[in-house]
């Protein structure tokens, strides 16, 4: 069938979710379909069974694909450290840090890894989906682009555009696209859909024909707003909403500038029993959180100097002192030990910065990333996950690990009541899971694999519903 292309009027309009549902909807059709996503920029990775990384939203497609996780699926990952500089990842592993204003000189040679993967999953599935990113409309970045138009010419891969009526000014963002993108672009599109409509759709059909007939492009369908994607793992930090659930069992967690695999607390997000505070900046940890978790970071030193700076360290003490508990995953796990050491700048600034001290522990950076899945034992009950981080962490309170994988992992404090590890996605198992809410005193009510799988089911169908899936993958070439 050849390849198909969704990219979208801007970042965030749900082009992510669309290629999840039309990887699902294939694969319900009996057709061998795969993911792909030139360039992703995202902290929120996922480990893949070669130990490479991609973009959480690959993995989450390829899942609705029912294909493991493949570093062709993301071949180029961009984690940003700071406003200005991100790590680039290819094919899977690190290959360079790059400010923004450099990165541009990069992409002629990314394009070559691009091309391959791309290649790759053509060669070995009937149907490639291809995500787009940002926006065509980013003219001043098309000289060298690898991520929309770049790509699909170069790839001579056929696009359809959509646009998010929910944010406004969805016929401006479609008729404009065209306006300002070069006419050889514009012809590799093949038509439109509107996304996350709410109501009557009968009221937007002028603006559908109005769109069709001034950008020549066919109206493909209107996808009605679909409530569940909120119980789908998120990649953008954009799309972390402050409060999930209302059960008894309080989890803050403070979102940190560069914070990274914040899906780790999405399994917990759905119990019935809990209650998830995401905490902005500006804010303090609530004062009733039965349980804090310090979450992962692409900047460990930066992101504990962003968390003194919002007194989020002072809120800490203050929690432990009422008798709360803490829970650090990766770099949270770091920022609770006495020391990180970086004495080689690989994780920022050359230079060593007092943790906060609540395990006996210390780190030290190194230059070599872990990137492995993991497996094992924790609390009696098996766990899974993977690890994706820098640094090493020694010291006392190792000698109580969190978990076994099947190596010792993580510390833990005399009194249990501070904890650290180095284990992503621990929360997706549901007997562990089970067992850290006990604690608790709080019960698991979820599935959680089981909830995905239905959520996914349910957005294929939803979009069946609403788009002419034949039509849309007979565009594929």
């Amino acid at each position: 069938m050849g390849a198909l292309m969704i990219q979208g009027t801007g970042s965030n309009v749900g082009k992510s979710l669309l290629v999840a549902g039309l990887c699902r909807a294939a694969l319900r059709r009996g057709i061998n379909v795969a993911p792909f996503k030139p360039q992703n920029m995202s902290n929120n990775a996922a480990v893949t069974p070669d130990g490479g990384e991609i973009g959480r939203a690959q993995a989450l497609q390829a899942r609705a694909a029912g294909l493991a996780p493949s570093v062709h699926m993301n071949p180029v990952l961009l984690k940003p450290e700071t406003d200005r500089a991100a790590q680039v990842v290819v094919q899977g592993r690190a290959a360079a840090r790059a400010a923004a204003a450099d990165y541009g000189a990069l992409k002629a040679r990314l394009m070559g890894a691009v091309l391959d993967s791309f290649a790759r999953l053509r060669a070995a599935h009937e149907l490639v989906l291809v995500e787009g990113a940002g926006s065509p409309a980013e003219v001043n970045l098309r000289a060298r682009d690898i991520a929309n138009m770049g790509f699909a010419r170069a790839a001579d891969v056929p696009v359809v555009l959509a646009g998010d009526i929910d944010r406004g000014g969805v016929i401006a963002q479609i008729v404009g696209t065209q306006a300002v993108i070069d006419p050889a672009d514009a012809a590799m599109i093949r038509g439109f859909v509107i996304n996350r409509f709410r109501g009557d759709p009968s009221l937007f059909d002028a603006g559908r024909a109005f769109i069709a007939e001034c950008t020549g492009w066919p109206d493909l369908g209107l996808v009605p707003w679909f409530p569940d994607a909120a119980l789908l793992p998120a990649e953008d930090a954009v799309d972390l909403r402050r409060a999930l659930g209302s059960g008894g069992l309080h989890v803050a967690c403070p979102m940190l500038s560069r914070i990274a695999n914040f899906d780790d607390l999405d399994p917990l997000a759905a119990e019935p029993g809990v209650r998830l505070s995401m905490v902005p900046p500006g804010r303090a940890l609530p004062g009733d959180a039965d349980l804090v978790v310090l979450p992962g970071t692409k900047s460990t030193r930066g992101d504990l100097a962003f968390l003194r700076q919002q007194g989020w360290d002072i809120d800490l003490f203050a929690h432990l002192r009422r008798g709360g508990r803490v829970l650090g995953i990766c770099g949270g796990y770091q920022m609770l030990g006495r020391w990180i050491h970086d004495p080689e700048g690989h994780d920022g600034d050359p230079g060593s910065t007092p943790g906060l001290g609540l395990l006996e522990v210390e780190t030290r950076m190194a230059p070599d990333k872990r990137l492995t899945r993991a497996q094992g034992t924790a609390l009696g009950q098996p766990v899974e996950g993977y690890e994706i981080h820098m640094g090493r962490t020694e010291g006392p309170d190792c000698a109580r690990p969190f978990a076994h994988i099947p190596e010792p992992d993580g510390a833990t404090s005399p009194d249990g009541r501070v904890a650290g590890t180095y284990l992503h996605g621990l929360f997706s198992g549901d007997a562990f899971r089970a067992a850290w809410l006990e604690q608790f005193g709080a019960a698991s009510a979820l599935d959680y694999g089981a909830g995905v799988e239905a959520v996914l089911d349910r957005l294929a169908a939803h979009l069946e519903t609403h788009l002419d899936i034949d039509r849309l993958f007979a565009l594929a070439r």
